[in-house]
C-alpha cells in the first residue's frame, strides 16, 4: 500500500495545455476512480503517475518521495492497458512471470508468485494455454496478474474493461473490486463510464477539459454535484435542467412553471438573476392528470426494472424514472410533481453548484403560489 500526492501538476504538448493544475491526495489503500469523458485527460495522468508520459510541472509523490525523474520500472506501480498487452507467442504462465524474469528474480520464486497470482484470479487450469485460447475476460485476468506478481504499492488500470461485452464488464467490474480487497493495494481506476466509476470508487474524481471537477465519494458527488457538468455527466439518465430566475433574494421562478414560484428558507447569496436548475429523473413523480405540471410522454424506455418516461413540459424534455408497473403510455397527458427539496441550483454563467445555506444541509424549497 501507498499513499499517492499529486501537486499542481500541468501538461502541455506543443505548447498547448491539456492539464491544468491537478491536485489530488490517494490515501493508502484507497480505490480511486478517474471518471471523465474521451479527452479529459485522465488517461494522461495516470501514465503520468506511471512514468509513460514526462510531467511539464508540479509534482507527484509516493509515500513522500517524489517520483517525477524516477524510471517507470522503479516507481512501484503496475499497470494494466485497455488492450491486455499480451505476449501471442508465450503462454499464460510465461505472460504473468515476464516482469519478473526481467527483473532476474530467481526461477522458484517466479513460480511461486505465477502460482498464487493464478490461484487468486482463477487461472491455475489455463497456464499452459498462450492468450489466442482465451476468452476477453480471462486474457484481462492474466493482464491483471501479472501486475500482481510485481506486489506494486500502486496498481494503475487503464480503461481495462472497455473491450469487454456488457456481461463480461459487470462481472469484471466484481471480480476487481473483490480483488482490490483481498489485496488492499492503492489502485487507481481510469474510465470513462459512469457505472463503473459509481460502483468501484472509494473517492472518485471527476475531470472535464484537463480540469478536476470534483472529488469525493460517488454518493456525494451524486447527490451533490459542484456543477451541472457533474450533474448531467454522473447519472442515467441525466440530470434534467431547466432554467430559472431569481426575483429576489428568496424567491425562484422556473422557466418550465413560470406561474408557480418557490421561496427558498434563506435568501441567496449575490444579485437576483437567472440561473440554472437541475432535478434528478427519480426524484419526480407522476401525478393523476390535471395535478402537477402537465407534460406530454413522448417516449418509454423499458428497462426491466423500472420504466423511463421522457416527458415534454414546453419546448423542455424531462426524464422521470418509474416502476414496471405504472400504467403510462406513449403520447399520454400526465402530471409531473417536483419536489422543492430535490432542486439543484446553480450558477446560468459558471455552471457551478450555488449553496443556499452557509451549512452542508440540503437545502429545502417551499412551493407558494405566485
Amino acid at each position: 500500500m501507498a499513499q499517492l500526492t499529486i501537486s499542481d501538476v500541468k501538461k502541455s504538448y506543443d505548447g498547448k495545455q491539456v492539464l491544468h493544475g491537478i491536485d489530488i491526495e490517494i490515501d493508502n489503500g484507497q480505490f480511486v476512480v478517474i471518471v471523465g469523458p474521451s479527452g479529459c485527460g485522465k488517461s494522461t495522468l495516470l501514465r503520468m503517475i506511471a512514468g509513460l508520459e514526462s510531467i511539464t510541472s508540479g509534482e507527484i509523490g509516493i509515500d513522500n518521495e517524489i517520483i517525477n525523474d524516477i524510471d517507470p520500472a522503479d516507481r512501484g506501480c503496475a499497470m494494466v492497458f485497455q488492450n491486455y498487452a499480451l505476449y501471442p507467442h508465450m503462454t499464460v504462465a510465461e505472460n504473468i512471470g515476464y516482469p519478473l524474469k526481467i527483473a532476474r528474480l530467481p526461477k522458484p520464486e517466479r513460480e511461486r508468485r505465477v502460482n498464487e497470482a493464478a490461484t487468486i484470479l482463477g487461472l491455475t487450469d489455463y497456464l499452459d494455454r498462450r492468450p489466442g485460447q482465451l476468452s476477453g475476460g480471462q486474457r484481462q485476468r492474466v493482464a491483471m496478474g501479472r501486475a500482481i506478481v510485481r506486489e506494486p504499492d500502486v496498481f494503475l488500470f487503464d480503461e481495462p474493461l472497455s473491450n469487454l461485452d456488457a456481461k463480461l464488464r459487470v462481472q469484471m467490474r466484481i471480480e476487481i473490486k473483490k480483488l482490490h480487497k483481498r489485496l488492499g493495494a492503492t489502485s487507481i481506476f481510469v474510465t470513462h463510464d459512469q457505472v463503473e466509476a459509481m460502483t468501484l470508487a472509494d473517492k472518485l474524481i471527476v475531470m472535464n477539459k484537463g480540469h478536476v471537477e470534483q472529488i469525493g465519494s460517488p454518493g456525494e458527488i451524486y447527490k451533490n454535484p459542484a456543477s451541472t457538468f457533474v450533474a448531467q455527466f454522473m447519472g442515467a439518465p441525466a440530470m434534467n435542467m431547466t432554467e430559472g430566475e431569481m426575483l429576489d433574494a428568496t424567491t425562484l421562478a422556473l422557466e418550465i412553471a413560470p406561474t408557480q414560484h418557490f421561496r427558498l428558507p434563506t435568501a441567496l447569496p449575490g444579485s437576483p438573476g437567472r440561473i440554472t436548475v437541475g432535478c434528478r429523473p427519480e426524484a419526480i413523480t407522476m401525478a393523476p392528470r390535471g395535478a402537477g405540471l402537465p407534460a406530454q410522454i413522448e417516449l418509454i424506455e423499458e428497462l426491466g426494472g423500472s420504466r423511463v418516461a421522457y416527458c415534454a413540459l414546453g419546448t423542455t424534455e424531462f426524464a422521470v424514472v418509474v416502476g414496471p408497473e405504472t400504467d403510462i403510455r406513449e403520447g399520454d397527458i400526465v402530471g409531473l410533481e417536483i419536489p422543492s427539496a430535490a432542486l439543484h441550483l446553480f450558477d446560468a454563467e459558471t455552471g457551478k453548484r450555488l449553496d443556499i445555506t452557509r451549512t452542508h444541509q440540503k437545502p429545502r424549497l417551499e412551493q407558494a403560489v405566485a
